[in-house]
């Protein structure tokens, strides 16, 4: 079984997964996760771990950090502010996310 942490801080959560070979920065882009050199569709990646961060009074302080995979090999990470919205991503890939979309 593996074991879960949880890390106080967004940038601790980002550290320990740089350290874990997560070194590619992901970005939402329509239909695909994105990078500097390519994208992979929903069906491309697995999402490897995820951890989620919650304001104490504001929403806008929510944050989720994403450890992914690629089919590939390529590791790297993504980061979400509150409600990653579905004017940037499609249904698919916040599906798999586990983005609530209208």
């Amino acid at each position: 079984m593996e074991t879960n942490y949880h890390y106080a801080t967004v940038t601790e959560a980002i550290n320990a997964l740089k350290q874990k070979g997560f070194t590619v920065d992901f970005n939402l882009d329509d239909n695909y996760i994105s990078w500097s050199s390519g994208k992979f569709k929903h069906d491309e990646f697995e999402i490897v771990e995820t951890y989620r961060y919650e304001g104490n009074s504001d929403p806008g302080d929510e944050a989720t950090v994403y450890g992914i995979e690629s089919t590939t090999g390529v590791k790297g990470i993504l980061v979400t502010g509150y409600g990653a919205s579905s004017d940037s991503a499609s249904a698919a890939i916040l599906k798999k996310l586990g983005v609530k979309h209208e």
